[in-house]
């Protein structure tokens, strides 16, 4: 699975048609008066700026009123991929990052995406922590950890003086033979 960050810093250019086509249909149908909700469409559409680095994915947007919202990998609780007909149609999807907070929407979205099924396993990837380069890095700790060579040796003994109190049934010992200690 390809771990590099993403390239994409915005959306895609058909969001923009996308978009115009339902503000105008919505202006259609509203006899005229939808059409002054193409102005915020517009603004949202040209300022939106996506950053994915090292340490988690972040997205901006606005004009007058500038609005930042930056995740973690570690915080990112669920990630949801959305594709309405009309995506579908202009080949685009809308990943919706979520977090553990109160509220029950999703955190950051992150739309007109051409490469929707690569970003989101991409935040798969980091959210879950595996990173190529750190695969082996645990393992080397878990066998490195005093705690845990402590419990294995217990358990080690646990299994010898088990072996020793349990009589054999019918003459087969399930249990490795083990070497008396004196």
């Amino acid at each position: 699975m390809n771990n590099a960050l993403p390239t994409v810093d915005r959306p895609d250019p058909r969001q923009l048609y996308l978009s115009l086509l339902i503000g105008l249909f919505l202006g259609i149908m509203t006899c005229g008066m939808g059409l002054l909700g193409l102005i915020p469409i517009l603004i949202r559409y040209f300022t939106t700026r996506y950053r994915f680095d090292q340490e988690g994915v972040g997205v901006m947007w606005g004009f007058l009123f500038r609005k930042e919202s930056y995740i973690t990998f570690d915080k990112i609780q669920d990630i949801h991929l959305n594709r309405g007909f009309l995506e579908r149609q202009f080949g685009l999807g809308t990943v919706d990052v979520q977090t553990a907070s109160a509220s029950a929407g999703a955190e950051i979205s992150l739309f007109g995406l051409r490469d929707y099924d690569g970003i989101r396993d991409f935040l798969y990837t980091r959210m879950r922590g595996a990173d190529d380069d750190d695969q082996d890095e645990p393992q080397a700790a878990v066998e490195q950890d005093p705690t845990l060579e402590l419990l294995t040796a217990i358990r080690d003994e646990v299994a010898r003086l088990r072996a020793r109190l349990e009589p054999p049934a019918r003459g087969v010992s399930l249990a490795p033979p083990q070497p008396e200690d004196a």
